[in-house]
């Protein structure tokens, strides 16, 4: 066992973490609007002087588990109108794609305890062109690509600062901050560098207005105590003046309304940039920056050393030494997890993806009855707040550290993104990964009625049911890693939590009772024809492929775990034979649904379609192939003899379906016959509908790209699709990068881009059909080459083809970055990266969230397949 192995057996070392947000402003969080207008209630413009009331951002911070010290950096380039305190970016209505940050940050390495973490911040010594980027992109439109900080040329010349940021924890409350600034220009240049920490602002509201202090104790100390905290102290190295102000809302700047107070949360922007009377002469507040004002000569490096401790009397003597050494564990505790053979650019690319993992923890802090009805030290909301938007999730209250997709572009919990986030974090930190399975099946976060929230913008909205999925997944790479022994209280824990969520979906999604699920976002934002949650007229609905499909998944994902459970419980064999009875309803829905028994299945393609259907019972096939239609290979379990043979109520379930109702038993692939290796299968579908769709999704003119598998075919570039409903038409054609569609924001598009999450279901499916049919079976791969490969080396080869996106290719380029040359073959950039939301159908190109490790972090997974 390593170091950060034995420290993972302790809470108190994640006391301290990454946990500040990228981006505050812009969330609902902070939304007191009337209208709901979250994007334009706190701007980026407004952030500096606004105090926010559910959290706080920050460049490379850190702070506590409750989030009461916060510590970020700032810098100045003396040429900016403002310092650089936060990430800028575009909002949703600025950008031509929706939100987008505009700046160049990675996230580099980072134990799963924070023992060692680093970041990178890339600063123009030129003025940051702020108002360029928001004017062009206003000007493109949907067609147009969005226009990056990249396309300003600013990193042409290399005038810029690599601003790296690393912290070590020498012990749980003794924290050293390491900031190295690198001139990479062929000119000195100025920078005021300001590390600043603050607390949270939990006075201003009403409940408790005691306030923590940050006071000088000396020129080169700050003392700071907090209630909750108790005594701390920063010890700064160097010469560097100490400035104080408050973390106030600056009521006259946005509110023309002067509150009597003199030192606000801008107070330090506003010393810096102005030289105004607007910082604490007193040296003390609750907000304090260090100013370094340097001059960092040509391609040369500073460094600013800091110590953030319990202890009052420190010397920095020691501080390269216990650098050194966490360095050096963090270096251990990954070559542990990467293996021996892994290779070098491999590695690489798994630590950053581990890192990024780790980094987007933030801590989530909503109450949602206090934030509809406000807070009594405040101005009463609006009275239509009451009806607001999450006005029936009034029971969620939620002030933990979790999993976010993207901490700039998505800084909130998703359901569906967090089921997946735990799958690469299960191989670095099983304990996190547990508690974030856990944490959303809460009383506080899951509705009283079963339903588990969406996200911020929507709690209430549909998102795919993958959460079982997940369990199953981290409960056996657990069981695996424990010699067999897998962790049942937590299987069972989160499994009776899962069977409310899946009676929700039972009474809500399904609309007409015939186990077809339809209507809802179901997470794949423009894949349809027309946005799923829109209410047709004259009585028709939607009935998805998808939504079905995946509900039979979940079906066999809850009957997998309730055969685990029947080991130790013989109890459970009844739940198991419940959902093996729920999966066969519904495949027996997709197959003979409608009068004349059509279902949604269509043997003249061989493709799973989406349909209209309308009240007189008669109904529209979509025939748009997409991966809708390809979702049906997710539903597939495989068990062995003894699940059947040892639980005598689901073996005799199984019998009398195949006695009583051989109409729906024969709809279920091989599920009666033992396999390889004794295996029985359980599939939505059967062999020759299997084939038909991995045809399609294996075709290179269809699915298949360079870099996995499609969201949507590319038959659809040459034949876009349209339907009429009445009278108004609708149409999707192919696709592969940028969204042409301004349905949900716009901002992401499922209409031909790979996604890493599907990619990951398609191969672990593929693994599972593998282990039933063996290596006999075998399929053309790609499509019409001649060349036959068995299930699992089908799934092997879309593991290779994803991970090209990030790996260097024969030319020593990185497809994710494109034709970026800066990117590509700067030292100082090329071996950084960036995991994106999403990723061109075509070139591989990265769009979408930049840092969304996230979901992407799943590439860390798919590496380790030489």
């Amino acid at each position: 066992m390593n170091a950060e192995q034995s420290r993972l057996k302790d809470t108190g070392w994640k006391k301290w973490g990454p946990y500040v947000s990228d981006r505050q402003w812009g969330t609902v969080r902070e939304d007191y609007s009337a209208n709901g207008d979250a994007w334009n209630y706190i701007t980026h413009d407004m952030a500096r002087s606004k105090a926010y009331r559910w959290g706080e951002e920050g460049i490379a911070g850190i702070c506590d588990r409750q989030q009461y010290l916060c510590f970020a950096i700032a810098l100045w380039n003396k040429k900016d109108p403002i310092i650089k305190e936060r990430y800028f970016g575009l909002s949703n209505p600025e950008g031509n794609h929706g939100e987008d940050v505009k700046e160049m940050y990675y996230y580099l390495d980072s134990t799963p305890t924070h023992s060692y973490m680093k970041t990178l911040y890339k600063y123009p010594q030129n003025e940051f062109p702020y108002k360029w980027l928001v004017d062009e992109n206003k000007h493109r439109g949907r067609q147009d690509p969005e226009f990056e900080l990249m396309d300003t040329e600013i990193f042409d010349r290399n005038e810029y600062f690599d601003v790296f940021t690393e912290y070590a924890k020498s012990a749980q409350e003794d924290i050293l901050i390491k900031i190295t600034i690198h001139n990479r220009s062929e000119e000195d240049a100025p920078l005021n560098v300001m590390p600043t920490l603050w607390f949270r602002n939990t006075w201003a509201w009403g409940y408790d207005s005691r306030k923590p202090d940050l006071c000088a104790s000396s020129d080169k100390v700050i003392s700071i105590f907090h209630k909750d905290l108790g005594q701390m102290w920063l010890h700064v190295e160097g010469q560097a003046q100490l400035l104080f102000c408050d973390n106030e809302t600056n009521s006259r700047r946005l509110y023309n309304y002067d509150d009597g107070r003199k030192y606000y949360k801008d107070g330090i922007n506003d010393y810096i940039i102005h030289a105004a009377d607007t910082v604490n002469p007193k040296n003390m507040g609750t907000k304090a920056a260090i100013n370094y004002d340097l001059n960092i000569p040509a391609r040369r490096s500073v460094t600013i050393r800091l110590r953030l401790s319990e202890d009052a009397n420190y010397s920095f003597e020691d501080f390269d030494e216990v650098f050194a050494v966490r360095q050096t564990e963090a270096d251990q505790f990954y070559n542990d997890i990467h293996g021996a053979t892994m290779n070098p650019d491999r590695r690489l690319i798994q630590r950053q993806a581990f890192a990024g993992m780790l980094w987007n923890k933030q801590f989530y802090y909503s109450d949602i009855r206090h934030w509809l009805s406000g807070d009594k030290g405040m101005p009463r909301p609006p009275a239509q707040r009451q009806k607001a938007r999450n006005s029936k999730w009034t029971h969620l209250n939620t002030r933990d550290i979790v999993s976010m997709p993207d901490k700039w572009e998505y800084p909130w919990f998703a359901a569906w993104d967090l089921a997946f986030h735990c799958l690469p974090l299960a191989t670095i930190d099983m304990a996190f990964a547990k508690n974030q399975l856990i944490l959303l099946t809460r009383d506080w976060y899951m509705h009283p009625n079963g339903q588990l929230p969406a996200y911020e913008w929507d709690f209430g909205d549909v998102n795919p049911p993958v959460h079982a999925m997940a369990v199953w997944n981290v409960y056996k790479t657990d069981k695996e890693n424990n010699n067999g022994k897998g962790d049942t209280y937590f299987l069972e824990r989160v499994f009776h939590k899962l069977m409310l969520n899946f009676t929700w979906w039972v009474n809500r999604k399904d609309q007409s009772g015939n186990n077809i699920f339809e209507g809802g976002f179901l997470g794949m934002d423009n894949i349809g024809v027309f946005d799923r949650n829109m209410h047709l007229p004259s009585g028709q609905h939607l009935e998805q492929a998808d939504g079905t499909s995946w509900m039979a998944m979940y079906s066999l994902n809850l009957l997998r775990i309730a055969t685990e459970l029947t080991e130790t419980d013989k109890a459970y064999a009844d739940i198991a034979s419940k959902f093996f009875e729920h999966f066969i309803y519904i495949i027996g829905a997709m197959s003979n649904l409608g009068e004349n028994n059509e279902g949604l299945w269509d043997d003249d393609d061989g493709f799973f379609y989406d349909q209209i259907r309308f009240p007189d019972d008669g109904s529209v096939k979509m025939r748009v192939r997409s991966i809708v239609g390809l979702i049906p290979l997710f539903a597939t379990e495989v068990l062995d003899e003894k699940d059947i043979m040892e639980s005598p109520v689901f073996k005799d379930r199984m019998k009398w379906f195949a006695e009583n109702r051989p109409d729906l038993a024969s709809l279920v692939s091989r599920w009666n016959e033992k396999g390889s290796n004794g295996k029985h299968l359980i599939s939505l579908l059967r062999g020759y509908r299997m084939k038909s769709l991995l045809k399609y999704m294996l075709d290179e003119n269809e699915f298949l790209s360079d870099y996995g598998i499609r969201s949507l075919s590319k038959y659809h570039l040459k034949h876009p699709y349209y339907v009429s409903v009445n009278g108004v038409e609708f149409g999707i054609s192919y696709v592969p990068g940028e969204s042409d569609s301004g349905l949900f924001g716009g901002n992401s598009n499922w209409r031909g881009p790979i996604w890493m999450p599907i990619n990951y279901l398609i191969i672990d499916s593929l693994h599972r059909f593998h282990m039933f049919y063996g290596n006999e079976f075998k399929i053309e791969c790609p499509t019409g080459s001649g060349n036959f490969m068995n299930l699992k080396e089908v799934a092997n080869e879309l593991y290779a083809r994803v991970s090209k996106l990030f790996m260097k290719n024969e030319n020593g380029e990185r497809p994710v970055y494109g034709k970026n040359p800066k990117q590509q073959t700067d030292p100082h950039f090329k071996d950084h990266i960036l995991f994106y939301e999403f990723f061109d159908g075509d070139t591989g190109l990265g769009l979408g969230a930049a840092h969304q490790t996230g979901w992407t972090g799943l590439i860390a997974n798919c590496l380790y397949l030489e």
